[in-house]
């Protein structure tokens, strides 16, 4: 597993937990498979922000391993 703040990292398909907009407080992950790439830039330190394949919509903070 590895963070989520290298968009080379990042491809669509992969399994990744991120963290919600209104989840940010808390940092509750929600699970999820990469559907977009959102995030332009090639880092971000807070993560690369992507869409799911159920159209949730935050930043990726794990990147599992499958």
């Amino acid at each position: 597993m590895s963070d989520g703040t290298r968009r080379a990292d990042i491809k669509a398909g992969q399994s990744v937990s991120i963290v919600l907009k209104q989840d940010q407080r808390t940092n509750k992950l929600t699970q999820g498979i990469v559907r977009d790439l959102l995030t332009k830039s090639p880092r971000h330190p807070h993560g690369i922000k992507v869409r799911l394949e159920n159209g949730l919509v935050g930043r990726v903070k794990i990147i599992h391993c499958d």
